[in-house]
């Protein structure tokens, strides 16, 4: 699948937050500088700029441009559909703890195709609403060939390129489908806890997996939102 130019510039920029060019709070080029070193069109360097704003990778500055991010950003599971552009926008989240190696729940293993027992890598975090209530937590579960070639996703250390590019340039691996499946029950303590809310809270849970070309899951997010939060909207052709 082909790159475009303003993704590469996109991709490029992470890479250089990533290696700690850019450091939290350090400005990032600006569209004309980005024009000028890649010789595109200031539109396409907007663009590439754009595409870290949205993710939050990057956020706008009165009188100074664009800065890296100090809080993390992430985007609910199951964010992305396919055939159309991205329908959710990032939040700041918390993470929980630190990345681990567990047996993931049985819904889980059915959908990352691994056997009963055998571990998978996990990582927990909270997305937060503006004013840091919990909006949903989120378990990621990462299949062992996937954990074993990506090792930063088992620090506690964020990823400031995005665990999808950062997993694509340790295995080349990349998603091309999503499956989401939302389902509704009662949270558990634990997840009240998290959430912040009453024990047995209804929540919506949607368990999101995503393939690579070849149909091979590369991770398995399973997403719990309580109900008053929860909401979902979907746009298709008629």
């Amino acid at each position: 699948m082909a790159v475009l130019k303003y993704e590469e510039i996109a991709e490029s920029l992470r890479a250089r937050i990533a290696a700690g060019e850019f450091a939290p709070g350090a400005t990032i080029p600006s569209g004309r500088d980005l024009a000028e070193q890649w010789d595109v069109s200031r539109a396409t360097a907007i663009k590439a700029v754009d595409v870290l704003r949205n993710d939050g990778v990057v956020v706008a500055k009165q009188g100074t441009g664009f800065v890296v991010t100090e809080t993390p950003v992430a985007r609910p599971a199951g964010a992305r559909r396919a055939g159309a552009a991205r329908i959710l926008g990032g939040m700041p989240f918390l993470r929980v703890g630190s990345p681990d190696w567990a047996e993931p729940p049985a819904r889980v293993a059915v959908a990352l195709g691994i056997s009963p027992g055998v571990l998978a890598l996990r990582r927990i975090r909270v997305l937060q609403l503006p004013d840091g209530t919990p909006n949903s937590c989120v378990e990621a579960w990462f299949p062992p060939e996937v954990g074993e070639a990506a090792p930063r996703l088992a620090e506690s250390a964020p990823i400031a390129e995005g665990t999808t590019r950062y997993v694509r340039r340790q295995t080349g691996r990349f998603p091309v489908e999503g499956v989401d499946i939302t389902t509704v029950r009662l949270a558990t303590d634990e997840e009240a806890e998290r959430l912040g809310v009453a024990p047995s809270t209804p929540v919506a849970v949607l368990l999101h997996t995503a393939h690579d070309e070849l149909g091979r899951p590369l991770v398995c997010e399973e997403g719990v939102t309580p109900s008053s939060r929860f909401e979902q909207v979907d746009t298709y052709a008629m």
